[in-house]
């Protein structure tokens, strides 16, 4: 059997190395020697209480009860197990599977494959790791390298992080990074350029620099401080892009704001307002409130419930303003819908349809149809048909032409 060596309780020895194993009894200090000092162990090191390790450590197993320090590096072949306990490491630490019932707290940086903490866990260096599971909070200073991140409290990563998946219950904040999926049930920050698969957040999410990804699923709100590349994105409420946008789709309850262009290969659906400074184009737009853009682009239909400001006009295959909306802009379209008592300028389309009492400036269409008390301040030419109800005034008088301009 193997030789054990014993360190009595409240006691103080000074050793070199240890043939068999390391039993260390409660409040005892275990001393190295060298420089830096050290205590090399051929077998396992089990703590049997509080006690302090003034020496780097190295064994092949290490356990223990209660709160445990070592000051400076602790290399494992094997595993760790503190059980009732704290694990404080002024150094860095390697081990194979790592399991603090309370906290664990490594200077320098951790190298494991299992790290299983039920409390916190800091880490002033980097971390390498197939799983970090945390009941509390995770906190980092280095990088993270790690397949899977499960923190039920807290996490804060001062530097970049690589990642297959991180389930976080609370909130979190990383410098930017890779991680392909991120669950979250706070928030999100990424303080640097992010790249990830799918992002699921129940509350805000906020992203910095240049970010290009997959999904985003947010129940509150979204703000991105640069650009962003996405597939499709839901947000509850509000999202914000200071710079470009281009993904797949975009639905939002609340409002949309974008800083630069905004480019979707599918549809826009939104409950509120969307401002874009530049140019935002779709497959389809459906708006429950207000849209303004320098030019809107659409290659099917546009259904706006409130007003539409653009300075280079909506151009789209289908549009439709809804009851009392504003348009202040041109139109470009094969077919136009104005709903009762809307207001536009220009209309330039194949197909014109307004309801009872909506105005407009000028029409310039195809087939042209207007329904009582509708109102023309400009000049309606028409090269096919004109219908009009009574009621419907002119300010200059129709005319059929061969050509529109």
């Amino acid at each position: 059997m193997p030789r054990e060596t014993i360190v009595p309780p409240r006691t103080t020895i000074t050793l070199s190395s240890v043939e068999g194993d390391l039993i260390v009894e409660k409040n005892s200090i275990v001393k190295g020697e060298g420089t830096p000092p050290k205590v090399n162990v051929l077998g396992s090191v089990a703590c049997n209480g509080n006690c302090k390790f003034e020496c780097s450590l190295i064994a092949e197993e290490f356990e223990g009860e209660g709160d445990i320090t070592v000051e400076g590096d602790l290399e494992v072949k094997g595993d760790v197990k503190i059980s009732d306990g704290q694990l404080n490491v002024i150094g860095k630490m390697n081990a194979k599977d790592v399991e603090v019932d309370r906290s664990l707290t490594v200077d320098k940086d951790l190298k494991a494959e299992q790290i299983d903490v039920g409390g916190s866990l800091e880490v002033k260096g980097s971390v390498i790791a197939q799983t970090i599971d945390v009941g509390g909070s995770f906190t980092g200073f280095g990088e993270v390298k790690v397949n899977s991140i499960d923190v039920g409290g807290t996490v804060y990563i001062e530097s970049k992080v690589e990642a297959k998946s991180i389930d976080i219950g609370g909130k979190t904040v990383v410098k930017g990074g890779r991680i392909e999926e991120v669950d979250v049930g706070g928030s999100f920050e990424s303080e640097d350029s992010f790249e990830f698969s799918s992002i699921d957040v129940g509350g805000a999410v906020t992203l910095t620099g240049k970010n290009v990804g997959g999904d985003i699923d947010v129940g509150g709100s979204c703000k991105v401080d640069g650009d962003l590349r996405f597939g499709r994105i839901n947000v509850g409420g509000i999202i914000e892009i200071s710079g470009s946008a281009e993904g797949e789709s975009l639905d939002v309850g609340g409002t949309v704001r974008i800083g630069a262009s905004l480019r979707l290969l599918g549809s826009l659906e939104v409950g509120g307002k969307v401002e874009v400074k530049e140019e935002l184009s779709a497959k389809e737009i459906d708006v429950g409130g207000s849209l303004e853009a320098k030019k809107v682009t659409v290659e099917d239909k546009v259904s706006v419930g409130g007003s539409i400001i653009t300075t280079d006009g909506v151009h789209a295959r289908c549009v439709e303003i809804g009851r009392r909306g504003k348009v202040d802009g041109p139109i470009y379209a094969y077919e136009v819908l104005i709903r009762e008592r809307a207001t536009v300028v220009d209309i330039h389309a194949k197909l014109i349809e307004m309801e009872r009492k909506a105005q407009a400036r000028n029409l310039y269409g195809e087939r042209i149809r207007l329904e009582s008390g509708c109102q023309i301040s400009g000049e309606t030419l028409y090269t096919e048909s004109l219908e009009s109800e009574d009621g419907v005034k002119f300010a200059r008088p129709t005319e059929k032409v061969e050509k529109l301009p």
